[in-house]
Formats: structure tokens, sequence, C-alpha cells
């Protein structure tokens, strides 16, 4: 029975095991498009459309009509006395007016029938409404840009460790091969020396990426909404994604500042701007608003209000409210003059925005041509430095060129692999800055 219970519990265990290291599989595409809906950025972006639509309704419900009720109840623990002389000879008598115990019920039906503020306020919650959905449009882009920049960082550092390893493989042979070399003693100790120099370098930077590896990916989970220690598996590569990522046909495209949603939002915080100068001239302008009333009271020396024979009193009110502003010292007048200098700031912003993002634009093209460039040049020198490496590990083991000969081609060699790991990531990364700074929609 121990046998069974222990089986049992094993088995639960590595059933609970392998769900918590379920590996989830990712392309770029499909990275993206995971984020977009469940990044953290994303849901509260989302929340916030959604408040800004209650906010839509609750100012909207100001000009709806309104309805109250209302009870009270009173209990004259000790009732007051009332003296009167109604003789005239000095003595007072002393009489209690009314019952113990009163309820009073009423009904109130309010509508606003006119007031500018409440007009203008309207259209600044739709205003409210757009700017939260535009402000949603940006996170995207926003979010698509992180999980691109994230997912890149994953693939360089899994590149890096791939070169690096491969590197190591050659030189730890090259070190073995001119240790013997020189234990024979056809070659000088400074050879081997330099070639261990390197070789630690080498170790020290791998175990510098290993460690780096973990973090990125736990900055991809976070980009991507996901928690941090989500075991993820990339199943674009570095190479293809930077091949796919070069489109001339993005440097050509024709800019247009009116769809940008930079530019939108700006749009939309000066129009906010001219409803706060709407919301202050309003103010000089009357308001008018009605209320009916309906209600009934009941006394009574004990509380007898629920019985069916206690006698109720009916009462309406019928009511109209006209609010009109006079003078106000000047007040109104200052807070307008100073809605209008906001309203003019916001043209001015939304001028030098304009101008910005069309430098943006001009900006990105020319880094997202660059980084073309130099992919292409790195791609080519890389060929080259491996050539020239080797060639110079040859000459060194036959001992026609010094270790100073191959410590200068190894060293150019493992620039030139991170300058081409950089250029690959540098197109995927520059792309997406091109594609938003001209404001083209997420694929």
């Amino acid at each position: 029975m121990k046998k069974l219970i222990l089986v049992c519990i094993s088995t639960c265990f590595f059933l609970i095991t392998s769900a918590q290291e379920k590996t989830q599989q990712l392309s770029l595409k499909e990275a993206i498009a995971f984020a977009l809906e469940n990044s953290y950025n994303t849901k509260a972006s989302q929340n916030d459309i959604l408040s800004a639509e209650k906010k839509v309704w609750e100012t909207t419900t100001i000009g709806l009509p309104q309805i109250d009720a209302k009870v009270d109840y009173q209990n004259f623990i000790k009732q007051p006395i009332t003296l009167a002389d109604f003789d005239q000879d000095g003595t007072n008598e002393e009489f209690v007016f009314g019952t113990k115990q009163n309820m009073n019920a009423s009904v109130t039906l309010r509508q606003l029938l006119f007031d500018g503020s409440y007009l203008v306020g309207l259209q600044a919650s739709k205003t409210y409404l757009k700017i939260s959905e535009q402000a949603n449009e940006k996170t995207e882009m926003l979010t698509k840009e992180a999980v691109i920049n994230a997912y890149g960082n994953v693939l360089v550092t899994e590149k890096s460790i791939s070169i690096l390893e491969g590197n190591i493989k050659i030189l730890q042979k090259n070190f073995n091969d001119a240790t013997k070399i020189y234990e024979n003693g056809l070659n000088e100790e400074e050879d081997v020396e330099q070639l261990e120099i390197t070789l630690g370098n080498l170790k020290n930077q791998l175990n510098n990426v290993l460690r780096m590896k973990s973090i990125a990916y736990q900055m991809l989970n976070l980009s991507l909404g996901n928690p941090i220690k989500t075991k993820l598996e990339l199943t674009d590569t570095l190479g293809s994604l930077a091949e796919s990522n070069i489109s001339l046909e993005l440097v050509a495209q024709t800019f247009n500042v009116n769809n940008h949603i930079d530019f939108k939002i700006s749009e939309n915080d000066r129009e906010t701007k001219r409803l706060m100068m709407k919301l202050e001239q309003s103010k000089a302008l009357p308001t008018l608003s009605a209320f009916i009333n309906y209600g009934a009271q009941a006394n009574s020396d004990s509380f007898t209000f629920l019985n069916n024979n206690q006698r109720w009193f009916d009462s309406s009110l019928l009511g109209v409210s006209l609010n009109i502003p006079i003078f106000s010292s000047l007040g109104r007048s200052a807070k307008t003059a100073q809605a209008k200098i906001a309203l003019e700031n916001a043209d001015i912003r939304l001028e030098e925005m304009k101008q910005r993002l069309s430098l943006e634009a001009q900006k990105a093209k020319n880094d997202y041509q660059i980084s073309i460039d130099n992919y292409q040049t790195s791609k080519k020198n890389v060929g080259l430095a491996e050539r020239i490496e080797k060639k110079q590990r040859i000459k060194f083991f036959e001992g026609i060129s010094s270790s100073f000969d191959l410590l200068q081609a190894q060293n150019q060699l493992y620039t030139q692999q991170q300058n081409y790991i950089q250029s690959m990531l540098d197109v995927i990364a520059k792309k997406a800055t091109l594609e938003n700074a001209l404001n083209l929609p997420i694929k």
C-alpha cells in the first residue's frame, strides 16, 4: 500500500513539474501577436479605454433625469414644551405641540434644462475617450517595438554563445598543439602564453554572455506579459530575421504627418485646450433646472407607521431654478484668458510636433539605410576575417608568422563577428523604429 501511495505521489509530482516546465514556442510574428493581447501595458491601456467609456456615460447622465427618494423618521425622546398666556393674567400654561413620532417620505425628480458647462463637459468626455483609444494605439506600437528588441536581444545572446563556443573550441586546440610544440622545443613560451591569454578572455566573455542569457529571456517574457520564469523557444533565427527585414521600399515610402498617432494625440490635446476655453466662457451663461417633488407625512405618539389605518398626509411641489451670473470681479475673464493662452501654446506645440515627426521619420529612414549597409558590409567582412585568421593560424604552426600576427588576426575576427551580430540586430530594430516613425499599421 505504501508503495502504491509513493508511486501516485511521484506521478503527480512529475505531472505538475512537466506542466510548470512547458515550453512556449514563438516566432517573432507570434510573439508580437501574443504581446498585443497579453502584455501588461496592453491590458492597462484597454482598461483605460473602458474607464473612459464609463466617464462618457457618467458625464452624459448629468443631463438626464435624476430621481431621489428620502425617508425621515423622528422620535422625540422628550418633547419640547411651549408656554402661552391666553388669559393675559401672567400665568403661563404649558402646551406640547405635535406628536411624539413623525415620519416623512418623499420622491424628487430633477432635470437639468440648460447648462453650458454640461454641454462642454459632454464634448470633453468624448475627447477623453478618443485620447484613451489613441493612447492604446500608441501602446500597441511601443509594445511591438519592445518585443522586437527583446526577441532580437535573445537571438543575439544565443548567436554570441554559439560563436564564442566555436572560437573557444578552435583556440583550445591551437593552445594544446602549441603547448606540445613548445614542450618539444620548437617554439617559444611566449607563443603559448599569448594563446592562453586569448583563450582565457574568450572563456570569460562566454561566461558573461551565459549569465546575460537568462536576463534576456526574462526581459522578453516581461514584454510578452508572461511570468518571467516562463520557458521560451524562439523559432526564428537572427540571420533569417535580418534578411527578411531588409525592405528598401520603406525608405522610399512617403511620410504623412497627419496620419501619425503622435500628431493625432497632439491634435486631441489642442482640442482639450479649446474645450477648456469654451468651458470658462460657458460659466458666464445662465443655468436652468427644474424639479417636482411628491411626499407624504405621518404623525403618531407610538410607532404605527406600518399599520394600514395610519393616516398619511400627501404633499407635492414643482419648482424651477434659474441662476444668472452677473459679476465676478473679472475672475471669469481672467480664467478665460488663461485658457486662451493654453490654447495658443497647444497650437505652438502642434506645429512643433509636426516638424519633429517629419525629422524623426527622415532620421529613421537614414538609420535604417545605414543599418542595411552595415549589415551587408559586416557579412562580407566576417568572411574575410575568418579566412585571414585561418591563414595566420596555418602560418603560425608552420613557423612562418609570429604569435603577434596570429593575435591580430584573431582579434580582428572576433571584432568582425561581434559587428556582424550587432548589424543583424540593428536591421531588425531600425526597421521597427522606422515603421513606428512612419506610423505603419501593425501586421
